[in-house]
């Protein structure tokens, strides 16, 4: 798939100076740990991972890290793909990857959309977009991430069956994100009640996002898609 979506990258990547051993982590350890793009994937994804998977799970713009790790480390038999283009945010979670020891996570640092394009097809078993930036000015509404083309990309990466979570705390993003997955032939909305969009999945470890929006008064949805298994 080539389409990209009109904000195929936007935003800052670069916030405050890295202090000295963050930004030797991501010299010696990022390569490590980041996908290598260049190379044809695996058939099997499990063997991208130093220890034995038995799923894998996706999580595109993972912010400050929390939940990423929160996963990783309540389910150690799950590997785990997180894209985040922040280079803070990035250089805090290779730290703590590094210093924990965790072996079930691997990282790309730059745009999603070429995480979804390099998986083959049916390979995940999960995947999360959580707070995404909401772009909320209505002109700057076609950068969001969640568009026809790139449901198309999780569809296609998505083992049928499985399911796609979104959380926001910008009631125009969720509605749009309800309507362009209604209008989407391969996700289901799976709410039969209202505590199903609001509540949180099981195991939620709250992200800094979430705390901010909470203190601002705003309200979080946590919206469940499922990978329809036939289209």
């Amino acid at each position: 798939m080539t389409d990209r979506y009109e904000g195929a990258f936007f935003g800052r990547r670069k916030g405050k100076p890295l202090s000295p051993k963050r930004s030797a982590l991501m010299e010696n350890e990022l390569p490590r740990l980041g996908l290598d793009l260049t190379a044809p994937p695996p058939d099997d994804l499990a063997t991208l991972f130093t220890v034995p998977v038995r799923e894998v799970w996706l999580e595109v713009g993972f912010g400050g890290g929390e939940h990423l790790l929160h996963r990783a480390r309540e389910n150690p038999d799950i590997g785990f793909i997180g894209v985040e283009p922040f280079i803070g945010s990035m250089a805090k979670t290779v730290s703590a990857i590094v210093d924990e020891g965790i072996e079930n996570i691997r990282l790309h640092d730059d745009d999603a959309v070429d995480v979804l394009d390099w998986l083959p097809e049916a390979s995940l078993d999960l995947a999360y977009q959580l707070y995404p930036d909401p772009w909320p000015k209505k002109r700057h509404w076609k950068r969001r991430f969640v568009n026809a083309a790139n449901l198309d990309r999780y569809a296609r990466v998505l083992k049928p069956g499985t399911e796609f979570r979104f959380a926001s705390d910008i009631d125009t993003y969720v509605d749009w994100t309800l309507r362009h997955c209604h209008d989407h032939a391969s996700f289901e909305w799976t709410a039969e009640c209202a505590d199903d969009w609001r509540r949180p999945w099981a195991g939620w470890p709250g992200t800094r996002y979430e705390a901010k929006a909470l203190r601002e008064g705003r309200v979080p949805r946590y919206l469940t898609f499922r990978r329809a298994r036939t289209t």
